[in-house]
């Protein structure tokens, strides 16, 4: 126990040092948060930030969205893709552009880090179209997916040791890391979330992929999809972040949790590969 103790100080003091989301971004969370909030309360607050209203609208101006007409004003940005969708596209930015500051982790490197990433933000967006949800909706699934390993990054040398035991005894991820390390990416994950004041459902889906059955229950179907995608790029080997071996006695629980079959999931595979293309845009604001 005092070994853990000792490990888990070392990963708070890189987590305490990791840079923290600009002022304009808590307070677009803040105001997104609000149940009264217009376009024009949220269009004040970015306005102020040139760097974020720039990248803000260099991706709604992108294939990721494939709108017909160039959006110029931000206010119009708002109203056509709603406040949640503006919020999650600043969240996004602003945590790649914070984690390309920290720490990077020496054992995984960081652009295939992030190709999984989009990969599993991708794949949860389809498979949360796939079960009917409302456009407006899914774009909180694609950020969930996008931010899940973020746990991952605070990690040492001592990592590049669980990921090479993973290759060889062929294990799923976390379950080796709580083995060799008495920690896993969940609970580190869980500080970054804590110190970014991310909301609870991305929190719940950083913390609880690995057992969306531990989530609240009204975020269980979104960490259940989440976990269904990380599940899907890992065994497809789309970027990396470690985990070549997911644990395939979930596979139906999820899909019961989700609502779909294997088949569908497999099924999107061509157009899964053609939305990373897309979705690479948020690498490069």
């Amino acid at each position: 126990m005092l070994e853990r103790n000792t490990k888990l100080d070392k990963i708070r003091v890189v987590v305490d040092k990791m840079p923290s989301l600009s002022t304009t971004v808590g307070k677009v969370l803040e105001i997104c948060s609000r149940p009264d909030t217009a376009p024009n309360d949220l269009n004040k607050v970015i306005s102020l930030d040139p760097v974020l209203t720039g990248q803000v609208l260099k991706l709604i101006n992108s294939a990721y969205y494939s709108l017909v007409n160039k959006v110029t004003s931000l206010t119009r940005a708002i109203i056509m893709l709603g406040l949640n969708t503006v919020k999650n596209l600043a969240l996004s930015t602003a945590i790649i552009r914070s984690v390309g500051q920290a720490k990077k982790s020496k054992a995984l490197p960081i652009k295939a880090f992030w190709a999984h990433s989009i990969g599993v933000g991708v794949m949860a967006k389809l498979l949360a179209a796939e079960r009917g949800l409302p456009l407006a909706e899914r774009e909180e699934y694609f950020v969930a997916g996008l931010l899940h390993d973020l746990g991952k990054i605070p990690f040492g040398d001592e990592y590049s040791e669980v990921l090479a035991q993973t290759l060889k005894v062929q294990e799923p991820l976390n379950a080796l890391e709580r083995k060799m390390m008495e920690i896993d990416h969940e609970e580190v994950g869980e500080m970054i979330a804590a110190k970014w004041k991310l909301n609870a459902v991305i929190t719940d889906a950083i913390c609880h992929h690995h057992s969306p059955w531990d989530a609240a229950a009204e975020h269980r179907a979104l960490v259940a999809t989440v976990a269904l995608a990380d599940f899907y790029v890992c065994l497809f080997d789309i970027g990396y972040a470690g985990n070549r071996f997911p644990d395939e006695t979930r596979l139906e629980a999820l899909l019961e949790l989700c609502g779909l079959k294997w088949n569908t999931v497999v099924g999107l595979r061509e157009t899964v590969d053609a939305e990373i293309t897309k979705a690479e845009i948020f690498l490069k604001v």
